[in-house]
Formats: structure tokens, C-alpha cells, sequence
């Protein structure tokens, strides 16, 4: 968002809205991943399995560069926009989790590309759902830290100083 000069109660619905289609997206990778997982013996000839694996890489990539690009970028500015020095640090603390998280799953993703030997996915998919699941519960911490918690103030605007 390029304006600047919003307000709190104007620029929170927006974040808000944008993280909700990013949750959306983190649900249908979720999908897709139980999918995948559900797979029991993968083979390189089977059409679908690869079409499947493309799809989860994907929405994988899709998810990653979104919170990098977009979400993570609008908490920060929210904090910014809140003038909470609080929320700020704590959520700048759990970017370089997030960001060694992400180095692993994008490893996932350029090994997939780059080959059609599935003999190991089984094994790099359970792996893969465990490093997930630590992000996607460092991410819910960093929204709650620099979103949910300032929907009070959109509610409950403050009063000018007299």
C-alpha cells in the first residue's frame, strides 16, 4: 500500500485483509500437502502424483513469497504506523527464525524441480510438514504481535489530547 498518510483504522482492515487471503493460501497448501502426503508409493510415470508435486511447489513458492514480499513487510509498517516500539521488536525477533525456516522449504521446492527420482519424498515430505509447522506457528506469533493485537485501538480510537 502506497498512501503514506493512512490512518490506523484505515490501513489495519487492509493488512487484515491481505493476511486473510494469505491464510487462505496457507490453507490449500495444507490441502495440497495431505494430498501428497496421503501418497503412499510415489512413481516418477504417474501423472498425477506429478502433477500434484507441481501444484504443492507452487503454492509453496506462492505462500513463501507472499509473507516474505508483502505480509511480513505490512506488519512492520503497521507497527511503524502504531507507534509500537513493543510489537516491533518482538516481531523483528522472529524474522531470522522465519527466514531460516524458509531456506529449508525453498531446498524442498529446487530438489522437486530439479528432479523426477521420488524415491526419497516420503521421507523430505514428513520432514518438510515438521519445518512448516515450526513456521507457520512463528508467523501466527508474528501476526498476533503486530496485527491482532492492535484491533482494540481500531475499536476503541483514542482520545485528542485536550
Amino acid at each position: 500500500m502506497e498512501d503514506k498518510n493512512l490512518q490506523p483504522n484505515e490501513f489495519w482492515p487492509w493488512v487484515h485483509d491481505r493476511i486473510k487471503h494469505w491464510l487462505e493460501a496457507r490453507r490449500n497448501l495444507l490441502v495440497t500437502f495431505c494430498e501428497l502426503s496421503n501418497v503412499k508409493d510415489f512413481d516418477d510415470k504417474n501423472l498425477h502424483q506429478g502433477r500434484l508435486l507441481q501444484t504443492f511447489c507452487q503454492q509453496l513458492v506462492d505462500y513463501i513469497s507472499e509473507g516474505h514480499f508483502e505480509i511480513f513487510e505490512q506488519l512492520i509498517n503497521e507497527g511503524h504506523l502504531f507507534n509500537d516500539s513493543e510489537a516491533l521488536a518482538s516481531g523483528k525477533k522472529l524474522l531470522p527464525a522465519i527466514y531460516s525456516l524458509t531456506d529449508v522449504i525453498l531446498d524442498f521446492n529446487d530438489k522437486y524441480l530439479a528432479t523426477d527420482d521420488l524415491s526419497s519424498l516420503t521421507i523430505d515430505l514428513s520432514k518438510l510438514g515438521e519445518n512448516l509447522a515450526q513456521r507457520f506457528e512463528i508467523e501466527d506469533s508474528m501476526v498476533n504481535t503486530l496485527h491482532s493485537e492492535h484491533y482494540q485501538q481500531i475499536l476503541i480510537p483514542k482520545k485528542p489530547a485536550n
